[in-house]
């Protein structure tokens, strides 16, 4: 079965996973251009990637709940796709 999924997620100070479950899919994820500040995801070497305000990126066949996030209290990321 097909679900698309749309998500509006507030960044906290520590880092936290885009999905408290697996949740396997297809998705483009946005650093909302009306945050305050960078966004940083958490690396595969557990350095800190900052993503700029507006940047986006597709992500094919991920599991949400293994992207951690973390940021500027007020600031948002966006996540639009689906498990197809």
């Amino acid at each position: 079965m097909n679900t698309v999924i749309q998500r509006k997620i507030d960044v906290l100070p520590d880092y936290r996973p885009l999905s408290d479950t697996r949740l396997v899919g297809t998705f483009e994820i946005s650093a909302l251009p009306t945050n305050a500040d960078v966004v940083y995801f958490l690396g595969d070497d557990g350095s800190d990637v900052p993503w700029n305000c507006g940047e986006w990126h597709q992500l094919v066949r991920v599991d949400l709940s293994t992207i951690q996030v973390k940021g500027t209290i007020g600031d948002s990321i966006s996540l639009v796709g689906g498990t197809w």
